[in-house]
């Protein structure tokens, strides 16, 4: 038996495999009017193929818990009723593929109100749809970048109650997992590092206070989401900085603090947080993180970064670093890797009724 294509159950939710697609912005939302971060047809396009294809877990690219906790103007939301009805439609196929549907419930704090990316991904301003950002601190993520608005605590509160709202939302609209974005710079993960972190009242300065915001939104998600269903949390491991920045042994430390809180699966990437800064990357360059996180805590823990070898995802299962893999931009490449990997392996994966001439 192939332990990448072995079925994988955390609470009442099992996956058919190991082989996951991570959240991947498409910035192809409607920026403002009545369908404004609603999914479309690309959306249902993106995702049916990577479940056509076999993914066992397909989690939904970054989606706002308001107008301005998305990363562009052109991403995706759920802060409203006319997004959870759209979202339905791609939850439901994606089921009748066999692949569970997850969701990325995100703010992106201060790396907000930015262009699409092959437009050059700056900063815009209301004249382009754009909005002011909000951030633990006044640091601007780099130069060029506005200087973010300092959340009061009152607006701390508020926010936690829009993830509540966009969890409770999410689970309308028919995902079997939610996973919190605390990496690669935004909401989240800028309170939880010094780097962006320089408040001095009970949500900075100490790792306690600056960890507090994160537990505050999974303890108040876990509340909602169905004790049947597993919570993810998506964390950088590393700010890739050497000093004065959040580190592998903060994340080992809060892996358990969040284990111990209801998350069931800690999704291990790098960086994000500090422009400039120089990252070793390569083939599995990410997943010793995820396997010091596994190996150092009882947290379940899924890899990402530059999986794209058969050989190379079913070992790393295999030998125990991860639980799972996410692949990212091979699954952009090849929508069916899913079906091309167990065939390799001698495994089996769905195959929808209509391609089996094709098997």
């Amino acid at each position: 038996m192939s332990a990448l294509f072995e079925p994988y159950t955390l609470r009442d939710v099992t996956i058919p495999n190991r082989v996951w697609m991570p959240p991947m912005c498409q910035y192809s939302a409607a920026p403002e009017g009545p369908l404004a971060g609603a999914p479309n047809d690309w959306h249902f396009a993106h995702y049916a193929a990577r479940a056509t294809g076999g993914t066992g877990l397909i989690i939904v690219e970054a989606t706002a818990v308001s107008p301005e906790g998305r990363i562009s103007p052109y991403d995706l939301g759920i802060w409203n009723d006319t997004q959870v009805e759209a979202f339905r439609r791609i939850t439901r196929f994606l089921s009748e593929q066999g692949t569970v549907p997850g969701i990325q419930i995100a703010h992106s704090g201060r790396k907000a109100s930015t262009d699409q990316p092959w437009k050059g991904g700056e900063p815009v301003g209301p004249e382009a749809h754009g909005w002011q950002p909000l951030g633990p601190s006044p640091v601007a993520f780099a130069d060029g970048h506005p200087v973010p608005d300092e959340l009061t605590v009152e607006q701390i509160k508020e926010i936690v109650g829009q993830f509540v709202a966009a969890a409770r939302r999410a689970l309308d609209a028919g995902f079997e997992v939610a996973e919190l974005h605390g990496a690669h710079g935004y909401l989240i993960h800028s309170f939880l590092s010094p780097h962006s972190n320089h408040r001095t009242d009970a949500y900075g300065g100490s790792y306690e206070n600056r960890t507090r915001f994160a537990l505050e939104v999974v303890d108040a998600v876990r509340e909602v989401w169905p004790k049947d269903k597993p919570l993810f949390f998506r964390i950088s491991a590393t700010d890739w900085l050497e000093e004065n920045g959040w580190t592998p042994d903060d994340t080992v430390r809060f892996a358990s603090e969040l284990h111990a809180h209801g998350v069931d699966l800690l999704d291990v990437s790098t960086g994000g947080n500090a422009s400039g800064v120089r990252i070793p990357t390569g083939p599995g360059y990410q997943v010793p993180f995820a396997a010091r996180v596994k190996a150092g805590t009882p947290m379940p823990v899924a890899a990402v970064g530059l999986i794209t070898e058969v050989e190379q995802a079913e070992k790393i299962v295999a030998n125990g670093e991860a639980d799972a893999v996410l692949l990212g931009r091979e699954l952009l490449r090849s929508p069916s890797w899913a079906r091309q990997a167990a065939r390799e392996l001698g495994a089996d994966v769905r195959v929808p009724e209509q391609y089996h001439r094709s098997v």
